[in-house]
């Protein structure tokens, strides 16, 4: 009389169903992939969205000087500065881009944005380096926050400024490098 199969058969299958189960199971609640990875090379750089899904990629800006400002939240410079650039970058609307990048951020950069004034910029999150700093770390190499850039037209870095700054020297800096044409 033949033998029917046992737990020797059936056991090993249940626990591969079991297991597969379990795989889809997992795999169904996780976050999706990341963007692309992100460069941040000073001259062709590409960040997460800060405030949305995306990216913010210093090609966007081409045409135009762009501004781009380092902050943090916990940054109590970046609390003095940032009304100034927001009214600065209001009045160079059209004429001189403006960019936020979060970077060494441990707090809400998002809401921090919103509250200075800059939450209607393109809002970056950096990425890399040993804190979340790897662009602002290849724009400026002392330490330091705030950090202001500097991006001519073909996206060309320009320079680079550690420190806050008032709307008046940030007005004399535009003036500087982007000519006397762009700033009323």
């Amino acid at each position: 009389m033949p033998r029917r199969p046992g737990l020797r058969v059936f056991a090993p299958m249940a626990t591969v169903v079991i297991a597969i189960g379990l795989v889809v199971a997992l795999t169904r609640g996780a976050a999706p992939p990341a963007p692309r990875a992100a460069v941040t090379s000073s001259d062709a750089w590409v960040l997460p969205r800060l405030d949305a899904g995306g990216q913010v990629r210093l090609s966007d800006f081409r045409g135009r000087p762009l501004v781009v400002d380092f902050f943090a939240s916990w940054c109590t410079a970046c609390r003095d500065e940032l009304p100034d650039l927001s009214a600065v970058s209001r009045s160079e609307a059209g004429r001189i881009a403006f960019a936020g990048v979060d970077s060494e951020e441990n707090g809400d950069g998002v809401a921090f944005a919103r509250t200075y004034g800059i939450g209607s910029w393109s809002l970056a999150r950096d990425a890399g380096g040993t804190q979340q700093d790897g662009l602002r770390n290849a724009v400026e190499s002392v330490a330091g926050m705030p950090v202001i850039a500097f991006y001519d037209g073909t996206g060309r870095l320009v320079a680079s400024r550690l420190g806050a700054v008032t709307s008046e020297t940030l007005t004399s800096l535009l003036t500087r490098y982007f000519g006397p044409g762009l700033t009323r």
